[in-house]
């Protein structure tokens, strides 16, 4: 009995159920203008994004490997394949899909996602900040040039879910922003920009078939770039917003489970018609922060209720006014900012090189709209300026014994391609006696170019008529030494 007891599904408890259904409303009406949107942004019609973010989040809480998290239509995969879209058709597009799973099933067993490990804390900052950014500037257009009654509105959301939650916090505050402002406008006849605006809910289910394109090796020439791509961003999107998920929850998640699961649950959403998608981190901050979800049925019900509020009460659903949605996600967005990190006390205390890499992801992010890109630039440049900070580390010192006839280096640092370039540089060639000792004791070789760095100090004494010998070398030092050395004879 005990047993079953700790094995029971958290979501069973009705205090836990009540939670992860209301979060799942809450997301699936958000989802509905966001996936709309991003299926304009690919060129396709909207029940192609609708239809994807349906698959994605009903299959990938099944199999994916973070709980909570919400997976659907997105930006980043939107702006991947909009160019294939527009020179080759829908049939294209779904058949990229499938294989930008079958790419990310293949990755995710490979362990790409032990690359996560990578990722400094200031990328990630920066990967926050810059998300919180992007969210509210998706905003913007949906203020400008409105009916003036859309501003009242705005603000009525949020004070709304500001103050909401102070009498009671077992209704989401958005979904109560959501029902109260569609209310006031279907009652008062106020003329705003709604849900229906964006485009045609779909009126029935979607239905599983292939995509129409040849079955060549010309084809899958032409697909695979677009499906390595497909793949690479929808990974990163997903597996930087399980770690960031993790962070808030204090739980761990099964990366590689994550990725294996995103690949099955686009190829689900390929057969089905959908443009493919990957984590939504909007969303997920709705669904864990906001709403307060922490189980997969949050992530099902976010799926099977935008399929329900599409086909059974479309005509309801499409008079939602973009206000009251525009209010929940400015919210998000500043809710998911990390204020901490940009307060003047935070940035004098933090070293410049990490103020620096978190600058630099939030600018390539914002200006390039993709959060991979940004991803991929700020680690560059961290790992840069901390190959530079470690070869600055690196210090030779000489001492000459007292009768003249050698001198000992003793050498003291990580060597490695930036630091042993200017080792060569540190020695007296020209007037040290004939025997040279180099004590590596407190040093430890990294790499071929270090060894080629030895090789070349060695070469120019014995130029000289003179000996080195090469002391102190740890196990790993001394085995990649003995490994490597003479052998790099046109490295140097």
């Amino acid at each position: 009995m005990s047993i079953r007891l700790r094995t029971r599904p958290a979501w069973l408890s009705p205090k836990v159920a009540r939670t992860e259904i209301l979060a799942g409303l809450v997301v699936a009406l958000a989802l509905i203008p966001e996936a709309i949107s991003f299926s304009i942004i690919a060129g396709v019609d909207p029940s192609v994004g609708l239809f994807a973010s349906f698959t994605m989040a009903v299959v990938i809480s099944i199999v994916g490997g973070r709980s909570a998290m919400i997976s659907a239509a997105t930006g980043a995969i939107a702006l991947v394949v909009a160019p294939l879209v527009r020179e080759y058709g829908l049939d294209h597009l779904i058949a990229t899909v499938i294989l930008g799973g079958l790419f990310q099933i293949v990755l995710g067993s490979l362990g790409v996602a032990k690359l996560m490990r990578f990722v400094p804390r200031s990328v990630m900052v920066g990967f926050v900040n810059a998300l919180a950014i992007l969210i509210f500037l998706a905003q913007v257009p949906e203020l400008i040039d409105v009916p003036w009654p859309v501003y009242p509105l705005f603000a009525g959301g949020l004070v709304l879910m500001v103050l909401f939650p102070k009498l009671t916090k077992a209704i989401p505050a958005p979904l109560v922003s959501i029902v109260a402002l569609t209310a006031l406008t279907i009652a008062a006849g106020i003329a705003v920009p709604a849900v229906g605006d964006k485009g045609a809910l779909p009126s029935s289910l979607p239905v599983p078939g292939l995509p129409s394109v040849p079955f060549t090796f010309g084809t899958l020439a032409l697909l695979a770039p677009y499906a390595l791509a497909f793949a690479l961003v929808g990974l990163m999107e997903s597996l930087m917003t399980a770690k960031l998920v993790d962070d808030i929850t204090d739980t761990r998640s099964n990366k590689t489970r994550e990725a294996i699961g995103q690949g099955i649950a686009n190829i689900v959403t390929g057969f089905f018609g959908g443009m493919g998608g990957c984590a939504m981190i909007g969303q997920t901050m709705i669904n864990v922060k906001t709403a307060g979800a922490r189980t997969r049925l949050s992530t099902f019900l976010a799926g099977a209720f935008l399929m329900v509020l599409c086909i059974a009460f479309g005509p309801l659903v499409s008079q939602i006014p973009m206000a009251a949605l525009v209010a929940v996600m400015v919210l998000v967005a500043f809710g998911t900012f990390d204020w901490h990190s940009v307060a003047p006390a935070t940035l004098k205390r933090m070293p410049v090189g990490e103020v620096v890499v978190m600058v630099v992801t939030v600018g390539v992010v914002v200006a390039t709209d993709n959060l991979a890109i940004g991803v991929v630039v700020g680690s560059l440049t961290a790992m840069v300026i901390f190959a530079r900070r470690v070869a600055r580390l690196v210090e030779v010192t000489a001492v000459v014994d007292p009768d003249g006839t050698q001198v000992v280096y003793a050498v003291t640092g990580e060597l490695f391609f930036a630091s042993s370039n200017d080792l060569v540089e540190q020695f007296d060639y020209a007037n040290d006696p004939e025997k040279v000792v180099i004590d590596l004791t407190g040093a430890h070789i990294w790499d071929a170019s270090t060894v080629a760095a030895l090789d070349a100090i060695t070469t120019k004494y014995a130029s000289r008529g003179k000996t080195v010998e090469i002391i102190g070398l740890n196990k790993h030092s001394a085995r990649m030494h003995g490994k490597l050395s003479g052998e790099l004879a046109g490295s140097h």
